[in-house]
């Protein structure tokens, strides 16, 4: 992991065409802004792991891969 020090309205860019300002600091609390492309997803990541999880349950209860070779023959 990096690990970067920022000051509010400081920014930082990933892979160039993401980037992340510090906009506000309370405390323990920081409130970043990210500005990326429509087409990258960006999630807390506890939503995230919630997706994942989500996605993991409907692939089991669908039967898997052997119930969509059966679907699409």
């Amino acid at each position: 992991m990096l690990a970067l020090s920022r000051k509010k309205n400081e920014a930082l860019i990933v892979n160039n065409n993401v980037e992340i300002t510090i906009l506000e600091i309370k405390g323990d609390q920081v409130k970043i802004g990210i500005n990326a492309p429509k087409e990258i997803p960006v999630y807390r990541k506890e939503v995230y792991l919630q997706i994942q999880n989500a996605n993991k349950e409907s692939a089991a209860e669908v039967g898997g891969l052997e119930a969509l070779k059966n679907i699409f023959g």
